[in-house]
C-alpha cells in the first residue's frame, strides 16, 4: 500500500558551469563518454562489473596482485564476491601510496584540534611513520592477521592512526563509541572475540575531564579474550594499569621503527566489523572488507561531496559511528585532508563550529539536522561574524531534515550558494544509497539522485516501482560497499534485508521520488504512523511542529487506538524563552490539523527536556514509542541521553 506523495518544494540551488566542469563526477563521465547523469545511472546499474572496475581505476586503487574477476555471483545476489583473486591491503592505498611519492608526501593528511585549544597536523609522510610504529607495536604483542582489536577512544589523531595500523597488520577493526557503557562494550568485543583494545585515560567535554579508562576496565573484567590494552595519555587523570595487560601508548609505540611492511591480505579479507543497534536482540555486526567499505566511502566522497586532493573535509562524528571510519578511509584514499575535533561542537560557545571552519579552512562540512536546529536559536550573527569563504558545500546524514532548518543552513550559513549534500544509506551499505552531488539541482531536504552504481528504487509490497508515492527504499543489484553479512549470523542478515521480496534488498526506510526525479527519505518504515487508514512518516508532522517558533525539536510516534488503529502522539522540546502550557499545546495541535488535516491532529503533545537520540544525533522513535507504551525498548546502548527515555515513560 502507498500514499500519494506531497512532500517537496521548489528547486533552490542550481550548479554553475564551473561547479560541473570542476567536479570529479564530470571527469569520470568524460573519461567514459557519458553525457548525462541519467546515462551514468543506466550504465552503472545495468553493468555493475563495468562500473566497479572503472571506479577502482578512477580512484587509483592499487592491488598487490590484480583481480581475475570483478564480481562472482555464484552464491546469489545476497553474497557477491568482489575482486576475485585480488590481493589488496587498503592501508597501502590510504597512506603508503602518498607517503612514498615525493610529490605528495608533504601534503596534509590530518588536522586535529582539541577542545582545550591544542592543534596538531600530520603530513602523509608523518602519518605513515606513526601508522608504521603502531603496526610494529601491535606485532610486538603477537597481534596480527585476523585478530579483532577494539577502538574505544575519543576523536584524537591516535584513534585514526590505530585504525589504519590495524588494517596494515591485517587485523580486524572493532570501532566503539567513546560514550558506550560497560554492557555495550562487552557485548561487542565478546561477540568479535577481541584480542586487544585501544583506549584513552579521558577526554575533555565542555571544560570537564571525562574519564574513559575506568569504563574500559569494568568491561575488560568480563572480557578474558582481551590480552592487551593500549592506553593513550590524553588528559593526565589518574588511571590504574594492569601489569602485563596494559601499555601506555608513549611507552609502547613511540620507540618503534617508522618502517613496517603491510600484511598481504586478499581483497575480500575481513577489515572491520561495525556494530549497529537492532530493534530487538543483540547488536548486528556488519562485516566489511579491504576492497569494500573504503572504496564505497571514497566513491561517495569524490562524487557526492566532490572532495579533491588538497581539500579539507570535516564530518562531525565519533569513530564508533560508520562516518568516523568513512571519513578516514575516504579522505586518505583520495589523497585529501580530513579534520577532526575532540570536543563539543557548541563549546566554549555556540559559534565553535564556525570558528573551526574559519581557522582550518574547511571545504566540506558534514553536520546533522539536530545540531543545526540547536544552533538556530542563537541567531544569525554568530555565523556572520566568521569568514566561511572556504566552504564549498555542506553535507548531512543520519536523520531526515525538516525544510525550515535546511533552509536556514542554506540561506544564512551557505548564503544561498553552497549546496547541502544530503546523504542516506547506512552501516550495512558502507555509505550512501541516495545523495546530492555537484552537477544536479537541489530542493530543500531532498536528495538529487541515487548514488552511481546503486540500483535504488522505491517499491510497493510486491516490488513494483513507485513514483510520486511513498514506498519502501529498495536496491535491485549488489554494490562493492555492501556488508558481507552479519558477523556469525548469516540468517539474521538475510532476514533483515532479503526476506521480504525475492532478490531485492529492502532497506527499512520510507522513501519517495517526486515528478522532478528528486528523492526523499521519510524515516524508518517501522516508525510509520497509520491513522484511519492513512500512512505517514513522522518527519511530516515533526516538520510542522518545528516550524513553530516555540519548538526546537519534535518527535512523533503512533500509539494504539481502538477507533483509528493509531493516533499521533508528539514530544516537543521547547526553544529558550518558551514554557509548557495548555494554550501552546492546543496551538500546536491546531497547527498540525491545519497543515496535515484534522484526522492527523496529534491526540497528545508532551513537552520534554530532551528526545532520545543516538550519539550520531539520530532520533530513536522506536525507543520513544516503547518507553511511552511501557514496552521493552530493546538495545539502548547507542543512546547519548538515556535519561530522556525515563522522562518519556513518565508521560504515560
Amino acid at each position: 500500500m502507498s500514499e500519494q506523495f506531497t512532500f517537496g518544494g521548489d528547486i533552490v540551488w542550481q550548479p554553475t558551469p564551473a561547479h560541473i566542469e570542476h567536479s570529479n563526477l564530470k571527469r569520470f563521465m568524460d573519461l567514459h563518454g557519458i553525457g548525462s547523469y541519467d546515462e551514468l545511472m543506466e550504465k552503472s546499474t545495468g553493468d555493475i562489473a563495468w562500473f566497479t572496475d572503472a571506479l577502482l581505476k578512477f580512484l587509483d586503487v592499487q592491488f598487490q596482485r590484480p583481480y581475475s574477476q570483478i564480481i562472482d555471483l555464484s552464491d546469489g545476489i545476497q553474497w557477491p564476491k568482489w575482486c576475485v583473486d585480488g590481493q589488496l591491503n587498503i592501508a597501502v592505498n590510504c597512506v603508503d601510496k602518498w607517503a612514498g611519492n615525493p610529490a605528495t608526501r608533504h601534503n596534509l593528511a590530518l588536522i586535529w584540534e582539541g577542545e582545550e585549544g591544542a592543534v596538531r597536523s600530520y603530513t602523509y609522510e608523518h602519518l605513515a611513520a606513526e601508522v608504521n610504529r603502531t603496526a610494529n607495536a601491535l606485532r610486538s604483542l603477537g597481534l596480527g592477521k585476523g585478530d579483532g582489536i577494539g577502538l574505544h577512544m575519543s576523536m584524537t589523531p591516535e584513534v585514526c592512526v590505530a585504525l589504519l595500523a590495524i588494517a596494515k597488520i591485517g587485523g580486524v577493526i572493532l570501532p566503539l563509541f567513546s560514550g558506550y557503557g560497560v554492557s555495550a562494550i562487552v557485548s561487542r568485543l565478546a561477540d568479535a572475540n577481541a584480542k586487544a583494545l585501544f583506549t584513552v585515560d579521558g577526554f575533555y567535554r565542555r571544560g570537564k575531564v571525562i574519564p574513559l579508562k575506568p569504563t574500559a576496565d569494568k568491561a575488560l573484567a568480563q572480557l578474558p579474550s582481551v590480552e592487551h590494552v593500549i592506553v593513550l595519555e590524553r588528559v593526565g587523570n589518574d588511571v590504574s594499569m594492569v601489569n602485563g595487560r596494559d601499555h601506555w601508548w608513549h611507552d609502547l609505540i613511540s620507540p618503534q621503527s617508522d618502517q613496517s611492511a603491510a600484511e598481504p591480505t586478499a581483497a575480500e579479507d575481513l577489515l572491520m566489523i561495525i556494530y549497529t543497534s537492532g530493534t530487538t536482540g543483540k547488536p548486528k555486526g556488519a562485516v566489511h572488507t579491504h576492497c569494500g567499505f573504503p572504496v564505497k566511502a571514497a566513491q561517495d566522497m569524490a562524487f557526492g561531496t566532490d572532495v579533491h586532493p588538497g581539500d579539507v573535509i570535516y564530518w562531525m562524528s565519533d569513530m564508533g559511528w560508520m562516518m568516523g571510519p568513512w571519513l578516514v578511509f575516504g579522505a586518505t584514499l583520495l589523497g585529501a585532508t580530513f579534520f577532526i575535533y575532540d570536543g563539543a561542537p557548541d563549546y566554549p560557545g555556540p559559534d565553535c563550529l564556525w570558528q573551526l571552519v574559519e581557522d582550518h579552512q574547511i571545504n566540506q562540512l558534514g553536520v546533522s539536522p539536530t545540531l543545526i536546529r540547536a544552533l538556530i536559536p542563537h541567531g544569525d550573527e554568530i555565523v556572520k561574524k566568521h569568514d566561511l569563504s572556504s566552504l564549498k558545500c555542506f553535507a548531512s546524514t543520519g536523520e531526515p531534515w525538516n525544510p525550515d532548518p535546511w533552509m536556514w543552513l542554506f540561506d544564512v550559513v551557505g548564503e544561498g550558494k553552497r549546496p547541502i549534500i544530503n546523504y542516506s544509506g547506512g552501516t550495512e551499505i558502507g555509505g550512501g544509497i541516495v545523495m546530492g552531488n555537484p552537477i544536479l539541482p537541489l530542493k530543500p531536504a531532498a536528495f538529487s539522485a541515487a548514488c552511481p552504481g546503486m540500483a535504488a528504487d522505491v517499491v510497493d509490497d510486491e516490488g513494483n516501482s513507485l513514483r510520486n508515492q511513498v514506498g519502501e527504499l529498495a536496491i535491485r543489484a549488489p554494490w562493492i560497499g555492501m556488508t558481507r553479512g552479519f558477523w556469525q549470523e548469516p540468517e539474521r542478515y538475510l532476514d533483515a534485508y532479503w526476506s521480504r521480496i525475492p532478490n531485492i534488498w529492502i532497506h527499512g526506510d520510507w522513501a519517495a521520488i517526486d515528478e522532478d526525479g528528486m528523492w526523499y527519505i521519510l524515516g524508518r518504515s517501522d516508525d510509520t504512523i497509520k491513522v484511519a487508514g492513512k500512512r505517514l512518516g513522522p518527519a511530516e508532522i515533526e516538520s510542522v511542529l518545528v516550524n513553530h517558533e516555540a519548538v526546537a525539536e519534535a518527535a512523533a510516534i503512533g500509539a494504539p487506538d481502538k477507533l483509528k488503529g493509531n493516533v499521533v502522539v508528539c514530544f516537543c522540546v521547547l526553544a529558550p524563552g518558551y514554557a509548557p502550557s495548555d494554550a501552546l499545546r492546543q496551538t500546536l495541535q491546531a497547527k498540525v490539523a491545519a497543515e496535515m488535516g484534522k484526522p492527523l491532529q496529534p491526540k497528545e503533545i508532551w513537552f520534554v527536556t530532551d528526545i532520545p537520540k543516538t550519539r550520531n544525533a539520530k532520533v530513536m522513535r522506536r525507543i520513544i514509542r516503547s518507553a511511552y507504551l511501557g514496552e521493552d525498548p530493546g538495545d539502548t546502548s547507542s543512546l547519548v541521553n538515556p535519561e530522556a527515555v525515563a522522562e518519556i515513560g513518565q508521560a504515560r
